[in-house]
């Protein structure tokens, strides 16, 4: 599939997979940031996209940042959108998270989507899990 880009920042890193049959694309801070714990942070990377319709893109955690308490709140880029991508990191951990110009942040991911036609029905058909949410087949 072709993408096209756009990069709206010279400081801008193109995306980029890490290695053959990645499904992600990695995607790189623009500037210097610091999340103290607990907190959110915008982190814009300079770039938007063009890709067809029929697909969206999601921005995705990094696992050398999950790993550290650092999370992707994530974000839906729809294939009509062409504003600057960006994503929001919250730290979850103890400890004051410093990202620097141009290092990598988070994963963007482009899937195939089917889009739903909502059809309103008195009753759904039964299945063994029913109801059951969290913990419906055990520990």
């Amino acid at each position: 599939m072709k993408v096209k880009i756009k990069l709206l920042s010279p400081d801008a890193i193109l995306p980029s997979y890490a290695h053959p049959g990645d499904a992600g694309l990695d995607l790189f801070a623009l500037k210097d940031e610091e999340i103290l714990p607990g907190e959110r942070k915008r982190i814009d990377f300079g770039l938007a996209l063009e890709f067809p319709d029929g697909f969206v893109a999601l921005t995705r955690d990094r696992g050398s940042l999950a790993k550290n308490g650092i999370h992707n709140l994530g974000g839906v880029f729809d294939a009509g959108y062409r504003g600057e991508y960006n994503c929001t990191l919250v730290n979850l951990s103890q400890e004051t998270c410093r990202i620097k110009k141009g290092d990598k942040v988070a994963q963007l991911v482009i899937f195939p989507i089917a889009s739903a036609e909502l059809e309103i029905a008195e009753e759904l058909n039964e299945t063994s899990r029913k109801d059951g949410r969290f913990g419906s087949t055990g520990k």
